[in-house]
């Protein structure tokens, strides 16, 4: 008797197949456990984000002072860990006095560094922000040898008739 071939991967299915697409991973997710109440093989499923898009959220305004900030924030870690470091390995008389100099030099680098990048920008990007990628619809795929179970189960789904039709 031959043994079924794996797919080479967690996340492949063999012959996967649409079940449904929701809007939000909230409403995929319940789909699935939906299904899992329902006592299918939910190891049958994936969770699938499409249709991707870059999200970049303003956090507020760079200025002089914000990246003196960041750099007094990136410093202070720098200097702690570099007094850190010479504390276990070096020969050290006075711990406070050593900790206070990295400290000092930390900062004294994370404020330099800082400025000197935000100067080069020249005012091209006079903001702070972060970027995500996300998903704006969510396809839940299923093996294709219980696909037609899961849709059929699927219908069950409270609300799942009237979104068929929109």
């Amino acid at each position: 008797m031959a043994t079924p071939q794996q797919p080479s991967s967690l996340f492949e299915l063999e012959f996967p197949q649409s079940v449904g697409i929701f809007q939000t991973y909230a409403d995929a997710q319940k789909a699935v456990d939906f299904l899992s109440d329902e006592k299918f093989a939910v190891q049958n499923l994936a969770i699938v984000g499409t249709d991707l898009k870059s999200v970049e959220r303003v956090l507020g305004r760079r200025s002089w002072g914000t990246v003196i900030g960041q750099g007094v924030q990136s410093g202070v870690s720098t200097g702690l860990l570099v007094g850190l470091v010479m504390l276990i390995f070096g020969a050290v008389q006075n711990i406070f006095l050593l900790l206070l100099v990295a400290l000092g030099i930390g900062i004294g680098l994370g404020i330099t560094f800082n400025a000197i990048a935000y100067a080069m920008s020249q005012g091209k990007r006079d903001f702070t922000s972060v970027t995500q990628t996300v998903a704006t619809k969510y396809e839940v795929l299923c093996e294709h040898k219980v696909a037609a179970q899961a849709r059929e189960m699927l219908l069950k789904l409270p609300g799942a008739r009237a979104a068929a039709f929109e």
